[in-house]
């Protein structure tokens, strides 16, 4: 089984292009296809959009406790492409959008300065150009009268046009004029009725699953998973993850199913690597190094002791010599007291044994630095010995009862650890039995403190303490005699060191099996994440029946599917499944994928703006200030316009 890295997403920051730009000048129109998750803009004539980034926003908080500072320096507000790590500003992130419509215009108007700049865009305080922009299905009139009211105040444009992101990716598809559009959008999914080249206003529907629900619920997934690499499964990786190993399922329960079989499992998981810290092993010796490793030790140590007996020699000798020299000068009658105090001594018959002492010691230390070291050869290791078998056992049995004996010396000493552990919490039964132990002790002879007096006593502290003692020595040699065994006599006996150091890269990765599924299985079954929605396949079905049985086969024979989700594999196979399911005996029917579901909606935007259709839908200054900003000049790629209902004086008053 192949093992993947996990791809970080890599960000490249956008450079500022030159202006006027080679697609038609000052008069070019810029086209905005302004998405939940991603913004695209450019000049009319690309063949590809000139900006493409994430619609966020990253403004760090200031630093209030640095007080010292004079002038407080205002955070840098990174845009879009600009923000090369997202997961270090996570916290700080923003957006314009709730859902897919746009609230948040102190945003908006940063991201249309972000466009505009790094388009080269230089015109001196306007911007000289008309605006192609999209916006979502059934945009209320109050947000679109904020949007025109940004752009023609602040930005003083010419003139603008909106118009919605699948109906332009339909039309940059040639589709024909009777259809059904599945939207696939990063917050929300669209079930949008053609007939005649026109909405159906009445009969959209709308599914509140996307893209963004999708990522989070493989990122909850995982993180429950993998408890232990929680901080290292981002949501920027897992919605890497969805991009590459997501899937629809064709049949979820029968996939769900194939996946509780093992072999399956192994054949169609994928495995994912974390980055992680490598330990160094350090190369094994042979038996010859490790013997000459041993004697330079020992050399090197006895060279150390040697050393340490000359200086501890000479520092006897000096004292040797200072208390002759103290002895010399009471036999003169001097008084010594003060010197005698220096050395600890109290009198003359101190210091005479003080110098019998010292003497015997450098004796002994002379003799040990004159007798010669007797052998340096190290015998080999006792490991490296081939042991044999009693002579009343054969090999196989002599294996398997060693096998035995580990098995139970492991065992007792996890037991040990285990009683540790429970000593430690209150409530466990080893807890409760020795505070017992305990309170029957302190109730016997209230009126004595001679505990430990008495042999009997020792007697309990063995009974209370006995568990407590860590893994003895005995135990230890024992555990290496039946390692040494089963390495020397047991082809299948796996080394645990050797373990550990070869695990350490499966340590640390992630297992994709059914998270692949079950992840973007929550657009057709929208209960898997407790949301009371029908799914998509409910609701095409309900969006189908709102219609007659001849435009109903008008309908699902131009069945059209854009979006991002549409690039997730499978997504087609499982939306035939499940129209196979809900039409008629061999009712025909046809599904067909955008070109490129991600860009299409600015392609078709940008193919709209070269029509007549375009110019007369154009909103310019002295429309927008006759209309007001919610006017929108409708055609088949826009919304339907809904004028607000005019409400009087006397209707507020009452």
């Amino acid at each position: 089984m192949d093992i993947s890295p996990i791809e970080d997403l890599k960000i490249t920051p956008d450079v500022v292009q030159s202006y006027p730009g080679p697609s038609g000048g000052r008069e070019a129109i810029v086209v905005i296809d302004n998405g939940s998750y991603n913004c695209r803009a450019g000049w009319m004539l690309n063949d590809r959009p000139a900006l493409t980034f994430r619609n966020l926003l990253a403004k760090p908080r200031k630093d209030r406790n640095k007080k010292d500072v004079d002038a407080v320096t205002v955070p840098v507000t990174q845009i879009g492409n600009d923000i090369v790590n997202i997961e270090a500003m996570r916290l700080q992130l923003r957006t314009q959008f709730d859902r897919n419509v746009v609230t948040h215009y102190n945003v908006q108007e940063q991201i249309f300065d972000y466009i505009f700049t790094k388009l080269g865009i230089n015109t001196k305080n306007a911007v000289t150009h008309r605006i192609m922009i999209t916006e979502c299905l059934f945009n209320p009139n109050y947000c679109r009268s904020l949007m025109s009211e940004l752009l023609f105040e602040c930005y003083e444009i010419p003139g603008l046009c909106y118009g919605v992101d699948c109906l332009f990716s339909n039309y940059s598809n040639k589709r024909a004029k009777n259809g059904l559009i599945i939207a696939t959008g990063y917050h929300t999914t669209h079930v949008v009725p053609i007939i005649n080249g026109r909405i159906v206003v009445e009969n959209v529907r709308r599914v509140n699953i996307g893209g963004a629900n999708m990522i989070a619920f493989l990122h909850r997934c995982l993180q429950l998973k993998y408890t232990i690499h929680m901080n290292a499964i981002t949501l920027s990786r897992s919605e890497g993850l969805l991009h590459k190993y997501g899937e629809f399922a064709y049949d979820y329960m029968d996939s769900l199913r194939h996946w509780a079989s093992l072999e399956y499992y192994e054949k169609n998981v994928k495995k994912i690597q974390l980055p992680y810290n490598q330990t160094t092993v350090a190369p094994t010796l042979s038996t010859e190094q490790k013997v000459e490793k041993k004697k330079e030790n020992s050399r090197r140590l006895a060279e150390i002791n040697a050393r340490r007996r000359e200086e501890r020699l000479a520092q006897d000798e000096e004292l040797l010599g200072q208390l002759q020299q103290l002895e010399e000068s009471a036999e003169d009658g001097d008084d010594i007291r003060d010197a005698l105090a220096e050395h600890s001594l109290k009198d003359a018959g101190d210091l005479k044994r003080m110098i019998m002492t010292v003497n015997s010691r450098i004796d002994k230390t002379r003799v040990k630095i004159n007798t010669p070291v007797v052998g340096n050869s190290v015998p080999p290791p006792d490991t490296e010995k081939l042991l044999q078998p009693p002579p009343n056992m054969t090999i196989e049995e002599w294996v398997e009862e060693t096998r035995r004996k580990r098995e139970a010396i492991l065992e007792k000493r996890q037991a040990r650890r285990q009683r540790k552990q429970d000593l430690a919490k209150r409530r466990t039964a080893a807890a409760q039995e020795r505070m017992r132990i305990i309170s029957h002790l302190a109730r016997k002879e209230k009126g004595s403190d001679d505990f430990g007096m008495r042999d009997e006593d020792w007697d309990v502290y063995k009974q209370i303490s006995r568990e407590e003692d860590s893994d003895n020595e005995n135990e230890n040699e024992r555990l290496l005699e039946c390692e040494i065994i089963l390495k020397q006599y047991d082809a299948t006996y796996e080394d645990p060191l050797l373990l550990m150091s070869g695990s350490a890269a499966e340590l640390y990765q992630l297992h994709l099996g059914v998270e692949r599924i079950r992840a973007t299985e929550i657009l057709f079954q929208p209960s898997i994440i407790g949301s009371y929605e029908a799914g998509l396949s409910e609701t095409i079905d309900f969006v189908l029946k709102l219609f007659p049985a001849e435009q109903r086969s008008c309908l699902v024979e131009g069945i059209f599917v854009t979006g991002g989700c549409a690039n997730i594999k499978g997504f087609k196979e499982r939306l035939t499944r499940e129209m196979r399911e809900m039409l008629p005996f061999e009712a025909k029917f046809e599904i067909e994928l955008a070109n490129d579901p991600l860009v299409d909606a600015w392609h078709g935007a940008s193919k709209f703006c070269l029509t007549e259709t375009f110019r007369q839908s154009l909103i310019t200054r002295s429309v927008y200030e006759e209309c007001g900003g919610e006017y929108l000049k409708e055609h088949f790629n826009s919304n339907v316009y809904f004028p607000t209902p005019k409400v009087s004086a006397d209707q507020l008053l009452g």
